[in-house]
């Protein structure tokens, strides 16, 4: 079971009205306000959504990304390289660590900085994930 909301402070309903976090028992939970009712939707599958949506950006381009990284990192040689891809190619196995542990609060202020929002509706459905600079939404 997730611990807790990934995209906290980030996501936000139809109308752009960012949505609360709070926990029902141990489940973490965005709330948005229905016209004065405070729905509750567990985080973890709108979350599942929103990295489901940017690990299809990553798929098919690993090669090309861990080139790129290995150079940032300032280790641009075959093995780490070869350790990045990997690590890109199982996205989703990573998926539940990121659950237990959580995007660290630099993190998602960034990601705000930069204009990164999600937007949901009423039942919980992803409707944009808005990612500035990927020229897709």
């Amino acid at each position: 079971m997730t611990r807790k909301a990934l995209f906290a402070g980030l996501v936000f309903d139809e109308a752009d009205h960012p949505a609360e976090t709070a926990y029902v028992g141990a489940e973490p939970c965005y709330v948005i306000n229905d016209a004065g009712f405070r729905r509750h939707l567990p985080s973890e599958p709108i979350d599942r959504q929103v990295l489901n949506q940017i690990a299809s950006l990553v798929r098919g381009n690993e090669d090309a990304l861990s080139a790129q990284t290995a150079k940032m990192m300032g280790s641009d040689d075959p093995f780490s390289r070869a350790i990045i891809e990997k690590q890109l190619k199982n996205l989703d196995q990573q998926f539940d660590s990121l659950f237990e542990a959580g995007f660290p609060e630099e993190m998602r202020a960034y990601l705000g900085m930069t204009g990164f929002k999600v937007l949901i509706d009423y039942n919980g459905h992803v409707v944009s994930v808005v990612q500035p600079g990927s020229g897709e939404e």
